[in-house]
């Protein structure tokens, strides 16, 4: 599989539809381990003057390991395919078995970032900051609905460069 290399506003579907609809991964490597979770909250917009990903992880997540451990991680967008497989990748856990073996997708580096072949885009982003979030900050009371305690770290990542499958 090859990819080239594009600008971010040259990806031609809404960031809400590749997120909420299409669904995403993020995957993340640390200590020779590589995982990837499935995400369908997150955005890509700009913040700070730089073009930057927003992902929501949970602490409990295996994923949510990894990416403290290291710099740098990538979202993969599918453009509505392989639901199966991103449906496997968010109900499992990677401590507890090898996802790509049981969902067939295949972990490429992409300038040294783990990333997913079978992905139309592949974006390789550098953390650069994290917020933990806190209930006190819902202003919507009906948010408190999506957590039993176990509220997300909020990631932004700057995007270094994206692929597209060719």
């Amino acid at each position: 599989m090859s990819f080239k290399e594009i600008d971010i506003r040259n990806i031609k579907q809404s960031a809400v539809k590749l997120v909420s609809d299409d669904w995403a991964l993020v995957t993340s490597a640390a200590d020779g381990a590589v995982n990837t979770m499935t995400v369908s909250w997150g955005g890509i917009g700009e913040l700070w003057g730089k073009d930057v990903v927003f992902i929501f992880i949970r602490p409990q997540r295996y994923t949510y390991e990894l990416l403290e451990k290291s710099e740098m991680f990538s979202m993969n967008f599918f453009d509505g395919e392989y639901k199966k497989e991103l449906g496997y990748c968010g109900k499992n856990s990677g401590r507890n078995g090898d996802k790509f073996a049981a969902t067939g997708l295949i972990s490429v580096e992409l300038d040294g970032v783990s990333a997913i072949e079978q992905a139309k885009y592949n974006v390789i982003c550098k953390k650069i900051a994290f917020q933990d979030l806190d209930p006190k900050g819902f202003i919507d009371e009906s948010i408190e609905g999506n957590y039993n305690g176990d509220y997300h770290r909020l990631y932004v990542g700057e995007i270094v460069k994206v692929y597209e499958k060719e």
